[in-house]
């Protein structure tokens, strides 16, 4: 072992429940325990591999929030346990499972608070209408309260809402309502692949709960992403149905990767047009905007997966010379040369 700090445990891989990052190799019958400390990877006894390989085999296949290079993959399970595989990667999985909750139970929550709104309108048109003061006054309070549509009360609760992100220039953004229609996404040639316009100031309210914008806003690069996810909070706020949040997944789906359809919604300007100026969010049918969410996430969790690739495979080379000496020290040499001799051997051949 290379480093006597502990090494933690986990509760997922109950044939080997030691470690909070393994690294496995299925097609040679590796595992490592890798230490959060010190970063080195620990070989396990050969007599322990076997069992607690297919599991982590099996729990990297079922974890959807992973990402892989050519060798490599990394993904964490929801226990916290962290699975490097090693060999060749498996197809890219969209998380389609995870944004059918995570719509609905945002659907839930807005039509709970409407209901609960709603009953407190009924219990004042209960009073009005119990009023003695003149059986007209009653009837009239009673009427307007009763037909106040549930649908205004939403729509007053969603220009409530707020989203504020963190600027590269160390400034936080604040973001209101009204930029759900007054923002629009235009290709760009930098790495993100979209720059993003928004108005952001607001001006004394225009109507209900709508206002005018003064103050227009370009943003770049990382900015134009953390700028696109709080825009999309606001616009998605409400949730969605079932069947549009299935059409969204097919959106993705049929793009292959979520990088693509991003680049498509991107590059397809046209379709979004308004006032003679392309991109623009509001113009978007509700699957796209979800969808939008949607791939926005999943790049985001590939992105910071993927920061920790590189080093990891760098680690992994350097493991793996030193687990195919050992296994190799502990397999009689009649056996040995039957397999081809030494890795060192074998991969000369």
């Amino acid at each position: 072992m290379f480093c006597n700090k502990p090494l933690g445990a986990n509760e997922v891989v109950e044939s080997f429940p030691v470690g909070r990052r393994l690294a496995f190799d299925s097609g040679k019958g590796r595992l490592w325990v890798v230490c959060r400390s010190c970063e080195r990877w620990n070989l396990t006894p050969l007599e322990e591999r076997w069992e607690a390989v297919e599991s982590c085999e099996r729990l990297f296949r079922g974890t959807r929030i992973r990402t892989s290079t050519e060798n490599i993959g990394l993904a964490r399970h929801p226990e916290g346990l962290e699975l490097v595989r090693i060999g060749e990667p498996l197809r890219p999985e969209f998380a389609a499972w995870r944004y059918g909750d995570q719509f609905g139970r945002r659907r839930k929550r807005l039509i709970i608070f409407g209901t609960s709104v709603g009953v407190a309108w009924l219990g004042g048109v209960a009073v009005a209408s119990s009023l003695a003061l003149s059986g007209l006054v009653g009837g009239f309070l009673g009427g307007f309260l009763g037909t106040l549509p549930q649908g205004l009360i939403l729509r007053w609760h969603n220009n409530k809402q707020i989203a504020r992100f963190a600027h590269s220039d160390g400034k936080v953004r604040e973001l209101h309502p009204a930029v759900r229609d007054t923002t629009r996404i235009c290709p760009s040639d930098d790495e993100v692949g979209f720059a993003v316009e928004t108005h952001m100031g607001k001006s004394p309210r225009l109507g209900w709960g709508r206002y005018l914008t003064d103050q227009r806003e370009w943003f770049e690069g990382e900015d134009a992403r953390r700028a696109m996810n709080a825009v999309l909070f606001l616009v998605n706020y409400g949730g969605a149905g079932r069947e549009a949040v299935k059409h969204a997944v097919s959106s993705i789906e049929s793009h292959k990767h979520p990088q693509q359809f991003l680049s498509d919604v991107v590059g397809d300007q046209s379709r979004y047009g308004w006032g003679g100026v392309p991109g623009w969010i509001h113009k978007m049918s509700k699957p796209t905007q979800l969808a939008l969410e949607m791939a926005l996430h999943e790049e985001d969790e590939r992105r910071a997966l993927e920061g920790e690739l590189w080093r990891l495979e760098q680690a992994w080379r350097e493991a793996e010379e030193i687990a195919a000496i050992s296994d190799d020290l502990l397999l009689p040499k009649g056996i040995v040369e039957l397999a081809g001799g030494t890795e060192e051997n074998r991969g000369a051949d």
